[in-house]
């Protein structure tokens, strides 16, 4: 009798790395149906609501950050990690888990060192262009290492034996084609016209710089009626955001959202992107061909964003400013020409490098299949087999 196949995921903290996990976590259920999948966090993260929501089991454990900035509690990490990293060696055989894959974001080491000392496989997934502080511990205890930026190669110990999947792309953006969806999004958004978008995009929880300079930005298109704005601002700041649209009249031509579920729709309606620079808003820009404005997030560890920016700016398919310099007089020289040049546009979106984004997921579920030494019920499609 066949063995069920048993998956725990590590992965949390924010969008950048749970939407990643959950893509690996679908193509698993889609190579094997009967799979059991489940995820460990903290109960700080988002994973809280999006692993649940997506039908997945979450385990928490205690684990605190990799943060220089912790101070003294620093001191506490070997602890935190050894406690964590027993609380999973437990969750592991209690799954009966083949395999544990970390996915990056702190609940990922606790996992790799669980699977270490339960004596299980292990594959550690890093989606940044400079690895994180979790994902630099955990690829030393593990062989096993699947880069989505072959440029963080040179920042992992054992980085030479990496291979480059790419980032495990989430549902319908993995095979998004903007030209064919723009005429239904652009009219399920509501876009007038011959008017042209610019969607704002500052995360999971939204981005305060991007939201204020957006804002400005409104205010100045504000008389016009050919261009249209698009913030997503996080729960936190949609109230305040709304109330200084109405106030400067940005009302008018911006509007703002708490989230943005239909990911595809926006992509597929806007002309051009303002965002952070997170791996896997990078890989989706990549994949689908989208112009963009990047904003690194300044605080991000190692400065990870800007090199993740460096993806697409460097080949011209993005262009780079910098946290300190966004500013709604700032946005509006580097936005208005650019919408008024659709050449250069279309330019832009042909720049970008597509990789193997889109196939990232299956990927990764290949290579956990063999660690798991278990045969898929649905064998890795023909284009893929080389590369698995």
């Amino acid at each position: 009798m066949r063995t069920p196949l048993s998956v725990v995921i590590g992965a949390g903290g924010t969008g950048g790395h749970i939407y990643p996990g959950l893509a690996l976590a679908d193509a698993l259920r889609r190579a094997v149906p009967d799979a059991v999948v489940s995820f460990v966090g903290t109960e700080r993260g988002l994973e809280t609501r999006l692993i649940p929501q997506a039908g997945y089991r979450l385990h928490t454990v205690d684990m605190i950050p990799f943060d220089p900035s912790l101070g003294a509690k620093r001191y506490l990490l070997p602890a935190a990690l050894l406690k964590s990293g027993a609380q999973c060696r437990s969750i592991l055989r209690t799954q009966e888990a083949q395999v544990a894959v970390g996915m990056g974001g702190y609940p990922s080491a606790p996992v790799i060192v669980g699977a270490r000392m339960a004596g299980l496989p292990s594959l550690v997934h890093e989606s940044n262009a400079v690895p994180g502080r979790a994902n630099k511990f955990a690829a030393r205890l593990t062989p096993h290492i699947a880069l989505a930026f072959d440029r963080s190669r040179a920042h992992l110990a054992g980085g030479e034996r990496a291979e480059t999947v790419g980032m495990p792309l989430v549902g319908p953006l993995a095979s998004l084609d903007r030209t064919a969806l723009r005429e239904r999004a652009r009219r399920e958004l509501g876009v007038p016209e011959g008017a042209r978008l610019v969607l704002v995009n500052g995360g999971s929880l939204g981005a305060a710089r991007l939201t204020e300079s957006a804002v400005g930005l409104a205010a100045r298109y504000r008389s016009r009626t050919d261009l249209r704005l698009l913030i997503k601002t996080g729960p936190a700041a949609l109230d305040e955001t709304r109330e200084r649209l109405a106030a400067t009249g940005g009302a008018a031509v911006a509007e703002a959202v708490p989230y943005l579920d239909r990911m595809d729709l926006a992509y597929a309606a806007a002309d051009l992107v303002v965002c952070r620079a997170g791996s896997a808003t990078v890989a989706e820009l990549a994949t689908i061909g989208m112009p963009a404005v990047l904003v690194p997030y300044p605080h991000a560890p190692g400065d990870h964003q800007t090199h993740n920016a460096r993806v697409l700016s460097d080949a011209g398919a993005a262009v780079l400013l910098p946290d300190a310099e966004t500013t709604a007089e700032r946005l509006d020289a580097l936005v208005t020409p650019l919408l008024d040049d659709p050449a250069r546009l279309a330019a832009m979106g042909q720049a970008a490098d597509p990789g193997t984004h889109a196939h990232a997921a299956d990927l990764l579920a290949a290579k956990v299949l063999k660690l798991a030494g278990h045969p898929a019920a649905h064998p890795t499609p023909t284009h893929l087999r080389e590369t698995a």
